[in-house]
Formats: C-alpha cells, sequence, structure tokens
C-alpha cells in the first residue's frame, strides 16, 4: 500500500514539473515567426521603414512649405532653373482665402434670396467663382482633408516656401513640389489598383478552384480570353470608352472622376495571374481534413471559401500582391508617358518623366527634370521588390530553418 502511494505521489511530482516546464514554453504563431524572420532580413526592413516613411509624406505633403505644384511663372529668371534655385513666396496668404470665401458665403446668401431667373445666373456665377478659389487654382481643386491641410500649412508657414532644390521646369513650376505631389497619385494608382485587382482576384481564383467542373472551365476560359489580348489595348479602350463628354458627366454627377476611373481600369485588368495563383492553392487545400470538418459541421461553400480556405493562402497573395504594386506603377507611368494615363492639371511621376524627355534637346539637357522623378520611381519600386522577396522567404515554411 505504502509502495502505490510513493509511486503515485512521484508520478504527480513529475507531471507537475512537466506543466511547469511546458507552462515556460510559449507557441509562435505563423504570423509572428514570419515577423521574426524578416526582421532579420536587412534590405526587406530598410525597404519597409522607406515606404513607410514615404506613404506618410505622401500624405502629409498638403503640410509641408512647399511651393505650389501648377503655378506657373513665366518669367525667364524663373524657368529652367538648375537645383537649389532661391526660395519663391506663395502668391497667396490665409487672409486671402478668408476673404475669397467670405465672398463665396455673400454670393450664396444673395442666391438664396433671389428667385427665378436671378437665382439661376447667381448660381451660374457661383459655380465659377468656386473654381477660381485660390486652393483650387494652387492645389487643382483639393479635396476636404486636403483643404484642411493646406489651410494649416498657410497658417503656420504663410507665404515662406522650401527653395526649388529640384529646380523648375520649362515654365516656371517647382520640380520639388510636383514630385512630392506626384507621390501621392503614383502611390494610390498602385495601391488602390492592387487592392481591386486582390478582391477580384482572390475571389474569382477561390470561387473556381473549389466549384471545380464545368463552372472552373467556364472561369478560367474567361480569363485565358482576358489574357490573350495585350493589357494596353483593353486600357486605351476602356479609357477612351470612359473618357466620352456624355459618360464622363454622367460619371462626375457620382462624384467620379477621370483619376478614378483610371484607378479601377488598371485594376480591372491586372486580378488575371492572382486569379489563376488562388486557383492552384485552393484546389491544393480543399481537400484537406480542416476542410471536410468545416463542411461535417455544417458550413456552407461560402463560408469554406472566405473563412477557411483564403486565410490560408494570405502568405501567398500577400507576396505577390507586393509585386504587383510595382508592375501597376510601372504600367502607370508607361501610360502617362505615352500620354495616356494621368492627365494634368494632375501630376505623377511618369507625367513628369515625360514632361522631362520632351525638353531633352541636343542643345541643352535639362537633366534635373528627368533624375529625381526617375529616381523617386526607381526607389520606390525597389523598395518593393525587396520587401516582396523578403515576404517570400519569411512566409515559406520551408525556409524557417536556413
Amino acid at each position: 500500500m505504502k509502495l502505490t502511494e510513493r509511486n503515485s505521489t512521484g508520478k504527480t511530482a513529475s507531471y507537475e514539473s512537466l506543466l511547469a516546464d511546458a507552462a515556460k514554453i510559449h507557441g509562435v504563431s505563423l504570423w509572428m515567426d514570419a515577423w521574426r524572420r524578416l526582421r532579420k532580413n536587412r534590405a526587406a526592413m530598410t525597404s519597409l521603414v522607406f515606404l513607410a516613411t514615404l506613404c506618410v509624406c505622401s500624405f502629409l505633403t498638403p503640410l509641408f512649405p512647399l511651393q505650389s505644384p501648377q503655378f506657373i511663372r513665366l518669367a525667364p529668371e524663373h524657368q529652367f532653373q538648375p537645383p537649389n534655385t532661391k526660395s519663391v513666396l506663395l502668391p497667396i496668404s490665409l487672409d486671402d482665402v478668408r476673404m475669397f470665401e467670405n465672398s463665396l458665403t455673400a454670393l450664396q446668401l444673395e442666391q438664396r434670396a433671389a428667385s427665378g431667373q436671378e437665382a439661376r445666373r447667381l448660381a451660374d456665377e457661383l459655380r465659377a467663382r468656386q473654381r477660381e478659389h485660390p486652393l483650387r487654382n494652387l492645389w487643382n481643386a483639393p479635396g476636404p482633408l486636403t483643404r484642411v491641410l493646406l489651410r494649416m500649412r498657410i497658417a503656420v508657414f504663410g507665404r515662406w516656401c522650401v527653395p526649388s532644390l529640384f529646380g523648375t521646369d520649362e515654365i516656371g513650376r517647382d520640380v520639388l513640389a510636383r514630385v512630392c505631389w506626384g507621390s501621392r497619385v503614383s502611390l494610390i494608382v498602385g495601391i488602390l489598383a492592387a487592392l481591386v485587382s486582390l478582391v477580384i482576384g482572390v475571389s474569382w481564383g477561390a470561387i473556381a478552384g473549389y466549384a471545380g467542373g464545368l463552372l472552373d472551365d467556364v472561369m478560367m476560359r474567361i480569363v485565358d480570353v482576358i489574357y490573350s489580348i495585350p493589357f494596353i489595348f483593353i486600357v486605351i479602350f476602356l479609357i477612351s470608352v470612359l473618357n466620352e463628354e456624355g459618360l464622363k458627366q454622367r460619371l462626375a454627377r457620382f462624384g467620379i472622376s477621370q483619376i478614378t476611373v483610371f484607378y479601377i481600369v488598371i485594376g480591372a485588368i491586372y486580378w488575371l495571374t492572382m486569379s489563376r495563383v488562388v486557383r492552384g492553392q485552393i484546389i491544393s487545400l480543399k481537400h484537406e481534413q480542416f476542410v471536410d470538418a468545416a463542411r461535417t459541421i455544417g458550413a456552407g461553400p461560402g463560408r469554406i471559401i472566405f473563412r477557411h480556405l483564403i486565410p490560408n493562402v494570405l502568405g501567398i497573395v500577400i507576396v505577390y500582391l507586393t509585386l504587383t504594386i510595382p508592375s501597376v506603377m510601372l504600367f502607370e507611368a508607361f501610360l502617362s508617358f505615352l500620354g495616356m494615363g494621368v492627365q494634368p492639371p494632375d501630376v505623377s511621376w511618369g507625367l513628369l518623366a515625360n514632361d522631362g524627355i520632351k525638353v531633352i534637346t541636343p542643345i541643352q539637357t535639362y537633366w534635373w527634370l528627368v533624375l529625381f522623378p526617375g529616381l523617386a520611381l526607381a526607389l520606390t519600386l525597389f523598395a518593393l521588390n525587396f520587401l516582396g522577396d523578403g515576404l517570400r522567404d519569411a512566409l515559406d515554411p520551408r525556409m524557417k530553418n536556413r
């Protein structure tokens, strides 16, 4: 009896020591392990910091004391000035903006009090005056948030501006300001178009891979047909159709501008490869035990696809997304270079490079007009590719012990 009690006491003590040792071990999830491995990749982490800084600076560009990106100075002393040219004062102050907005308010009150033909005349005059707003003329119709940041910039820095560190172009516009404001358009094009391709491509590929059979054949043959048409022809056709004046006005009533259409069009043609990649991953996962378990407890196809299968392919989707963004940015730069992409007065890095190429002649080379936009685009693309390469290694379980 005592021997039995001694054995049970020893086993209990052994179990307690095992439990205590087990409590000291903290499990690491796949995402935490991937982050740990990513931090060891100096190139990927440097790229991540650079891209994060670039996105923050692009968002806060209206707050910086830059010159206007579209204010034209036709005097010869302002045209084709090399880098580090002296600063030019901003042509407006906060008092000018307030006085103009007070005049708009007075005109609105007068229009509300009037009736009939006089009210219509005042409404037309009000719309014309709104198009002459100082912030609209100097920064191309900024949105509500951008307008708030611009007013803060004028309130803090007044008329003072940073010197033309990147020089000026053929009509005296500051290249530094245009590069900074162009980063907003180029980054938004890359990110939004990649997100559009992500939503369409992941959903299309996941549904086709899980459904299989006839539906899979039909969906993937549609992808093959679209793949057989060169992207440039599709984009030219869609942009030409959507830029038709009547359709453009109907879209403008819903707040859809030309640049928004451009984002959607590019994103809508970059989902094809994503759908093929996701389809292949879903086919390899749909017969796993966790899918059978979900089906056993009554989960429907939609829940299985979007709650169980897609989360398991997010690793490869994220990696491919980081490689899609530079492709989209290059495609936007190429279209802008051809004059079919972002249109003035909007500005992007591709449009700036195109403007620089136009003024290069055998007699004079204005190198700064090509160097700085091209350098900004090249550094961003390098960073995105290094980050994508690092994420691929970090999210690959086979690279865990390398």
